[in-house]
Formats: structure tokens, C-alpha cells, sequence
């Protein structure tokens, strides 16, 4: 495709730079990420049993380009709201021989994106994102674009990701091995489905592939002068006028669909920081940066999983509440966040939960019987202090 205009100095030895010590930094890498077994049933302990052997594979399987990737193993995540997200599972080898191609590309790739792309990216995050963002509603950018990629993962074209990636890289082993990966298909209830579009969530180099595919997009619209905010496939373009959000909005679509992408018409719209929009969970208007309303159910729904009146009030009870309320609090409770509110709320709506599994009842007298204090003297941390933490000058 000659929508990527190919590099001057291509590169060629990729392959030349994979090494026994390269394959054994990327199973580090996997096995810090842990994650399940894939289609073979082997876990990351099951590997590691025969570490030397199965790294020595992989190395000569990617050196000489016979290594075959397995399908990847169909798993479903619930998004809310009676919603699925499907996952990818590779086995643990792939997930290694992915790791390598990995550290192969970025180094390529990174220096060539652009600075308001803040996914998956060393030392960006998405509070870095929320915060450009809002700088740029300071600077007078306060008319919004908040666009939505239709399935961009299951939907982006192996045709599109190839010829971003060969604009770069002309080792040809390389280019073959990562073409096997988008090809391995998925094995789904048992039966296996060729997959001959999308790069599959749960890829070790997902991420990767979708910010080399979207730095064309990035750049488009730096070219013609937008304010953007770009974590992996969820973005924003920030305006000083609607005339303005209606080119960008133009542009983008026009951009996509030489990527073989859409828009959700349902989900894009034009709007601004004064009504407010939703991005990377959080509600941000020129009023407040709180929790979006899915967010909030999220919580709320692994609290009720551990809470459930037929549980017994114990120890680990409190210790696995306090990993959703720490996972929830480090995302939420942040300097510039004003979700004081939302979480006083939650935090008295948990002790509910506790008191009504302690007592096998809601009453409010319950308040008296297990006050607060003594909660906290059983462990339970509370999402405000976390908020007052992160808010301390």
C-alpha cells in the first residue's frame, strides 16, 4: 500500500539481533505479565519446567523462520451492560516469540510517533493523556470531537498492517513471522476460526501493531493543524469551534477508511468541555473529572461478587475488598480528579455491604454495631483517603 510512505534507510538485519539472551528477556517479560495457559494448556510454570529447551525452540523457530504459531484461545470479558469483549489468548511460547518481535520493532517505531500518543508507550499512561488534554481545554481548545474506531482491533485490515510495518522494516523473515501471527486464527468452544482480519486484544504486540497503524493518523491530522489526544484506538481532536470539529471530523473519516476503518457513527460525536465527555473512563467537563457512570458499575459490581450476604464475614473478606478498592482508587484518586463525592459515596455504600454480610440484614442500626472505626481497624481502606493522599500539596 502506498498509504505508508516507505523509509530511506529501511531495516534489514532483524533477524541477525535475535538472540538466546533476547528470547530470555522476553519470557521474563511474560512470565512478570503472567496470564493464563493458551490452546495447549501449557502454563508459565509448565513451561518454565523445561525453560531450556522449549527458549532453545523459540530461538531457532524465529531464527529460520519455521516457527508456527497456534491458534489462540477464544476468552470473553464482560464489558457491562450485557456487552462481551473478546480476548485472544496465545500459549505461552507464542507469547514469548511475540515478547521478541516486540523488542524488535519498537525501538524502530517509537522515535517516529508522535507526542500526543500516549498508549502502550514507556513512560506515558493514560493519567498523562487526561492531563494534555485538559491543558489543551485551558489553552481555549474547549470544542471536542470524541471519536469512536468501530471494532477497531477485530476490524484493522492485515493488508493495512503489513504495509505500515514494511515502510520500515525489509527483513523479510520478520515481516513473515509477524503476517503467521495475524493468520493463526482462534480456536473458539472447540472449533477453530481462521482469522483473515483484526490483530486479536490479548496479543503481546497488539498494542504495537495498532500505534504503527494509527501514526498515520496522528500525523494527518498534525498536518492540518488539529489538537489531538490519541490513547491506542480511543481519541480525542480538540477545536475552537464546531465548524472546526466538523472538518476534523471529516478528516478522520476520510483518513480511516483508507485504513479500512469507520467511525461509530452511534458513538463519535461533536460536543464540548463545557457539557462534558467521556474519556478513559473518566467524565471530564470544565465542572469536574469524575468517574464515568460504567466505571462506578464496574466497582460496584466485583464489591457485590465479594459481599454476597451467604459469604462469611472473614479476614480475606476485607483483603480482597481492598484489592478493588486500591485498583480502583490508584486510577481515580489523582490530583487534578474530583470524585470526592462519588467515592465518599461508594465507601459508605461498602460498609453497608459489610455490616448487611456481617448481620445477614440491612438496618440502619447496624451503623451503631459496626461503626466505621472499628472497620477500619479491621483493615478496610477507604477510596477518600486514597483521594486526600493523591490531593495533598
Amino acid at each position: 500500500m502506498e498509504l505508508f510512505a516507505s523509509s530511506k534507510i529501511k531495516v534489514h538485519s532483524l533477524t541477525g539481533r535475535i538472540t538466546p539472551e533476547l528470547v530470555r528477556a522476553a519470557f521474563q517479560a511474560v512470565k512478570r505479565n503472567r496470564g493464563a495457559a493458551g490452546v495447549d494448556k501449557v502454563s508459565i510454570l509448565m513451561f518454565k519446567a523445561n525453560l531450556e529447551a522449549n527458549l532453545n525452540s523459540v530461538l531457532r523457530g524465529l531464527k529460520d523462520g519455521s516457527f508456527e504459531p497456534k491458534p489462540l484461545r477464544r476468552q470473553f470479558i464482560d464489558k457491562g451492560q450485557g456487552k462481551l469483549r473478546p480476548l485472544g489468548i496465545p500459549a505461552v511460547r507464542d507469547r514469548v516469540a511475540q515478547e521478541v518481535l516486540r523488542r524488535l520493532l519498537h525501538p524502530i517505531f517509537e522515535p517516529k510517533f508522535h507526542d500526543a500518543s500516549f498508549g502502550f508507550r514507556p513512560k506515558r499512561n493514560c493519567h498523562l493523556a487526561i492531563e494534555r488534554a485538559l491543558r489543551e481545554h485551558e489553552n481555549g481548545f474547549r470544542i471536542v470531537l470524541d471519536a469512536d474506531i468501530s471494532g477497531f482491533f477485530d476490524n484493522l485490515p492485515h493488508p493495512v498492517i503489513m504495509a505500515a510495518v514494511a515502510a520500515e522494516v525489509a527483513d523479510g523473515n520478520i515481516l513473515n513471522l509477524i503476517e503467521k501471527f495475524l493468520r493463526a486464527g482462534v480456536m473458539e468452544s472447540g472449533v477453530f476460526k481462521p482469522t483473515t482480519v483484526g490483530t486479536p486484544q490479548g496479543g503481546v504486540f497488539s498494542p504495537l501493531l495498532a500505534n504503527i497503524v494509527l501514526n498515520h493518523l496522528d500525523w494527518t491530522l498534525h498536518q492540518h493543524g488539529f489538537r489531538f489526544v490519541r490513547y491506542a484506538d480511543d481519541f480525542v481532536v480538540l477545536t475552537q469551534s464546531k465548524p472546526q470539529a466538523g472538518e476534523a471530523l471529516t478528516l478522520v473519516q476520510q483518513t480511516l477508511g483508507k485504513l479500512g476503518l469507520q467511525l461509530s457513527s452511534e458513538k463519535t460525536k461533536i460536543t464540548s468541555f463545557g457539557k462534558g465527555y467521556t474519556f478513559l473512563g473518566f467524565v471530564l467537563s470544565s465542572r469536574s473529572r469524575r468517574m464515568r457512570e460504567k466505571s462506578v458499575q464496574k466497582f460496584r459490581d466485583k464489591v457485590r461478587a465479594l459481599t454476597q450476604r451467604h459469604h462469611n464475614f472473614e479476614t480475606p473478606v476485607i483483603e480482597k475488598l481492598n484489592r478493588v478498592i486500591r485498583g480502583t482508587a490508584q486510577y481515580f484518586a489523582t490530583r487534578w480528579s474530583t470524585t470526592g463525592k462519588q467515592m465518599r459515596h461508594l465507601d459508605s455504600w461498602i460498609r453497608m455491604r459489610l455490616r448487611a454480610l456481617k448481620t445477614k440484614r440491612k438496618r440502619m442500626t447496624d451503623n451503631y454495631r459496626i461503626s466505621r472505626r472499628k472497620l477500619a481497624q479491621l483493615g478496610l481502606l477507604s477510596l477518600l483517603d486514597f483521594l486526600a493522599a493523591a490531593q495533598q500539596p
